[in-house]
């Protein structure tokens, strides 16, 4: 018997909790044909509204007493001793939360699958959970914010997103220390539980880890689960366990679904490589998602004062990853109040608005043969260690830098900028050999989305060369090319 007709013998639990069955889990249509999604890092850490990276300010408080995350924790609500993270649990009030509108603004964005954290290295869970009374419906808001944004995402037809970073929590604060409140089994719901420094997790600690994780899958029925790097500190028998019964309970509801990985933290197959704040430099085999941050510093959380992308990197890094065979997943860090920013809703609106022109350039398309070309180059990723975190803000695409995607009989050649009177596409030029182009016979037409009316276009030995309309189809920071093709004999 193959493995494939091992995995598939049981038709009501089609995986088995084996990596040689979960291998053959594959990419839902939903998300290659969606591209787009956004989840959201929103928890007690959104009070504090501090440092670069707002989900690590309490481990650096806790485990760094020399640090700036001390010095400004004691400035703000005095010594550790008096006052720990979770005295702050209560002031995450979270008042003006409005799933629907969460909702409406990340459908008018232009994502098709969206979600929150649904519990952080923090071990505060946003859901109703058994495990533990460490949770936003019995503290705090104490409102069932994954219910609420379960229901809410899903009736606006998007797919439904839920991540985990709770594996961290193992270590995340320094229970072993007598010193502090995270050593008192009082909280050790939400501080984790009291270990020896360097321990591994127990058996406790991974049956909550999978618990939690099941009790989300049977409550609100998640599209996608992303993880984060503390996936590593889970056995294989406890990883094998909660995938095959996501897929499973997947199966048996007739529906697909994807969960995501981070370095070798799953084995090649079993699910989907994400690469953190990064992106391949070039066009890949295989498929992979980035979760990237609107902020512009990676503070994940909302913070005072953070920076933002700009609406053109945003649009240029979506094009770049779907000419290279991946999918991107943007982080919005909410205020604690529940509150989106304006900043973020008007950068938001503005990819939508881009979307709604270009999106058939992104949405149900597939990567060509050929990433793109011009003269701006992305880094490569890192060698080893973690994947990712090759990307650059301060990154200025051209005219000349082009991305390719089709759909049927359309080529979509999308120029990260305005490229002036005409473009020149070079690889669709014949070049004996090397050439990966077109026919000058096999170009039915070519027009550019938002115009609409056909473009006069030539095949020179350097390139395909485009007039672009006079008038330019509003200011954006993409402008898309589709070339029609038809059989050129």
């Amino acid at each position: 018997m193959t493995l494939y007709a091992q995995a598939k013998q049981d038709a009501k639990a089609p995986y088995q909790s084996t990596w040689n069955s979960l291998k053959y889990s594959r990419t839902p249509q939903w998300l290659r044909d969606g591209k787009f999604g956004i989840y959201t890092h929103w928890g007690p850490y959104s009070v504090m509204a501090h440092g670069r990276n707002a989900t690590w300010v309490a481990n650096k408080v806790y485990t760094q007493p020399d640090s700036e995350a001390r010095e400004w924790w004691e400035k703000t609500y005095g010594p550790l001793d008096k006052f720990g993270y979770q005295d702050i649990v209560p002031m995450f009030k979270a008042e003006k939360f409005n799933a629907d509108g969460w909702a409406d603004l990340f459908q008018k964005s232009g994502a098709r699958f969206a979600g929150p954290v649904a519990e952080h290295h923090d071990g505060f869970a946003m859901w109703d959970t058994k495990w533990d009374e460490w949770n936003a419906a019995k503290m705090g808001p104490k409102r069932d914010i994954v219910g609420e944004l379960a229901t809410a995402i899903k009736k606006k037809g998007m797919k439904y997103v839920t991540a985990f970073h709770h594996a961290e929590n193992w270590f995340y604060f320094p229970t072993w220390d007598s010193t502090l409140d995270c050593s008192n089994p009082k909280y050790s719901g939400l501080y984790g539980p009291i270990h020896e420094k360097g321990a591994l997790p127990d058996m406790a600690f991974l049956d909550q880890w999978k618990g939690k994780i099941i009790e989300v899958i049977d409550k609100y029925d998640p599209d996608m689960i992303w993880f984060d790097f503390g996936l590593k500190l889970i056995t294989d028998s406890y990883k094998q366990e909660v995938l095959s019964y996501f897929y499973n309970h997947a199966a048996a509801e007739k529906k697909e679904v994807v969960v995501t990985y981070k370095g070798h933290d799953l084995p090649p197959g079993a699910g989907l490589l994400d690469l953190e704040l990064g992106q391949e430099a070039d066009l890949t085999y295989y498929e992979w998602i980035t979760d990237s941050s609107i902020d512009s510093v990676g503070a994940w959380g909302f913070v005072d004062g953070v920076g933002f992308k700009s609406l053109d990197n945003l649009i240029d890094n979506l094009v770049d990853r779907v000419s290279k065979n991946g999918y991107l997943l943007l982080n919005v860090g909410p205020k604690a109040d529940g509150t989106i920013p304006d900043e973020v809703k008007k950068l938001l609106l503005g990819m939508g608005d881009w979307l709604k022109m270009n999106g058939e350039a992104i949405y149900n398309t597939t990567a060509w043969s050929v990433a793109g070309e011009g003269p701006t180059k992305i880094a490569q990723l890192r060698a080893s260690g973690n994947p990712g975190f090759n990307e650059n803000n301060t990154l200025r695409f051209t005219g000349e830098d082009i991305r390719f995607t089709v759909n049927g009989n359309n080529l979509y050649a999308t120029a990260l900028a305005w490229p002036g009177e005409k473009v020149l596409i070079k690889t669709l030029v014949p070049k004996g050999r090397t050439w990966t182009g077109l026919y000058p016979s096999e170009i039915a037409s070519v027009t550019m989305l938002g115009d609409g009316k056909e473009l006069k276009w030539e095949m020179t030995k350097e390139g395909l060369s485009i007039e672009t309309p006079k008038t330019k189809p509003g200011d954006w920071p993409a402008y898309v090319f589709k070339i029609v093709r038809k059989n050129p004999f």
